[in-house]
């Protein structure tokens, strides 16, 4: 159970971070949520960059240098598409 614990908390921080812009979204507050996804897509590359491979868990797909970059390109793309839209009205 120890182990289960360490393995998946990166993965789990970076899920509850995604369910948390989910309910953004759903309050109407898009861009808050959108933000809130590129924001938890580089915290996942930073956990991929720093943990070794046994400590990651799910957030490990392939090997270390393309999940960090595929995780900041899509962080960064998302927070850069998220500030450059018009808000239409909302916050």
């Amino acid at each position: 159970m120890a182990r289960l614990r360490t393995v998946y908390w990166p993965f789990a921080l970076v899920v509850l971070m995604v369910l948390t812009a989910g309910g953004f979204v759903v309050a109407d507050r898009w861009r808050r949520g959108a933000i809130l996804v590129g924001i938890a897509m580089l915290v996942g590359a930073v956990l991929r960059a720093v943990l070794r491979d046994h400590q990651v868990g799910l957030l490990a797909v392939r090997n270390r240098p393309v999940d960090v970059v595929t995780f900041a390109v899509f962080g960064v793309a998302i927070l850069v598409l998220a500030s450059s839209i018009d808000s239409l009205g909302t916050v």
